[in-house]
């Protein structure tokens, strides 16, 4: 069967470095850091102090507040990041059959602040059972694509991906596949966390997977630097409005990119540890490329997961310069976790508005917080360190991997 074609007509963002994909983006090319120490709680007695928090939001500025006490943060940040990527692609709710429009949503975690709140209360009290009714729906993480097709009244698909930090470009490859088969016009689709609480922060301090530099917070993401020493979390959300092309064009929609090609394996190999030489990155990534039907010579940036962690970075380089070879040398490779922390289940979908801009902008993120360089890696590979690259980018690669060995790969291309 031929399949149909998939163009992104808005997108919308809250992130640690812009409250809004604009704000996003700014940030990306001016290479700024989202870290800082924790406002949300005392973190004085962690081991990690500090985090890429959403600053100066205030979620009564978009939401009355008797709805917003329905939703943990990690839905508001949902419904903040949709309503802007659905105003952005200028969409006429009364106009569209919303039998087919839908909303594929991701999140790792969900509910992470409202199930610590509830429980710890629960565990102070007297025993007697008394909880918030609305404890479970804020808590679960399909709510969030719940909410957000209530808002629109989209009756088409509509679920909640969690494939940890792969999550949200799940999400997308989802949403993309349903368009493609003819399944629906239109999907919300992206990702939210918000998983900066005690227990978030304490959890993952407990595997050694967090930065503990607590000394200079803002150089703390330091992806394929000889020092890095972990992530640093993140919270926020990404969402895309992705289209069938002759719909959109029907319409007269701004088309910011199009979709072309994705790709989902798994390692098999370890719960949280990647395979020592990728072979899940590299699968994916070439799984990816013949879904796009384009030779890997085309692309021309790679958003890498690219996480701080000591494993992570050089597997997925590994990968990277098996699937690529020489060519490997020749693109752009970049880590925005250097700036945004990592979203974990919303990674995924900012990172993609990233790959959107950088085409669109003809420049490529930088990866800050470059100070030592480390043998691991090849020097002839382009990691873009601290200073954004003009370069035109007709595909941009973007990689998203989670705990529990899954692996996702989207690929955008610039559409004329």
């Amino acid at each position: 069967m031929n399949l149909k074609r998939v163009v992104v007509t808005g997108i919308g963002a809250l992130t640690p470095i812009g409250n809004t994909a604009p704000e996003f983006w700014k940030g990306l090319s001016n290479g700024v850091s989202g870290a800082a120490p924790i406002t949300r709680f005392d973190a004085s007695l962690f081991k990690t102090q500090f985090a890429c928090e959403v600053k100066n939001f205030d979620i009564e500025q978009f939401i009355d507040r008797k709805e917003a006490r329905k939703m943990d943060p990690f839905t508001q940040f949902a419904m903040v990041a949709a309503d802007e990527a659905m105003v952005d692609s200028g969409l006429d709710l009364e106009k569209i059959d919303k039998s087919r429009a839908g909303v594929i949503w991701g999140s790792g975690i969900g509910g992470l602040r409202t199930f610590q709140d509830e429980v710890t209360a629960f565990a102070l009290g007297d025993g007697t059972p008394r909880f918030n009714p609305f404890f479970i729906p804020k808590m679960i993480a399909d709510i969030s694509a719940g909410f957000i097709s209530i808002k629109y009244g989209f009756r088409g698909p509509n679920f909640v991906t969690v494939s940890a930090c792969a999550s949200a470009t799940n999400a997308l490859i989802d949403a993309f596949n349903y368009i493609r088969l003819g399944k629906a016009d239109i999907f919300i689709s992206g990702g939210s966390e918000a998983a900066v609480t005690e227990a978030g922060i304490g959890g993952f301090n407990a595997m050694k997977a967090l930065s503990q530099r607590n000394d200079s917070p803002e150089t703390a993401s330091r992806p394929f630097d000889k020092d890095r020493d972990g992530f640093v979390l993140g919270e926020g959300a990404g969402a895309l409005i992705l289209e069938e092309y002759e719909f959109a064009k029907a319409r007269g929609a701004r088309i910011y990119a199009e979709l072309v090609g994705g790709g989902m394996t798994a390692d098999a190999n370890h719960i949280t540890a990647p395979h020592p030489e990728g072979l899940g990155a590299s699968s994916v990534m070439k799984i990816a490329l013949e879904d796009a039907n384009i030779s890997p010579e085309a692309i021309d940036y790679v958003n890498v997961h690219g996480t701080s962690t000591p494993l992570g970075d050089v597997s997925e380089t590994k990968a990277i310069e098996t699937v690529f070879g020489e060519h490997a040398y020749k693109m752009n490779i970049s880590s925005t976790k250097s700036m945004t922390g990592h979203l974990l289940g919303a990674a995924g979908a900012i990172e993609a508005i990233a790959c959107i801009y950088a085409i669109n902008n003809s420049l490529v993120p930088p990866t800050i917080n470059h100070f030592t360089d480390d043998e691991s890696f090849d020097k002839r590979l382009n990691l873009t360190f601290n200073t954004a690259q003009k370069r035109e980018i007709n595909y941009a690669l973007s990689n998203t991997f989670g705990f529990g060995g899954h692996n996702c790969s989207v690929i955008f291309k610039k559409y004329n």
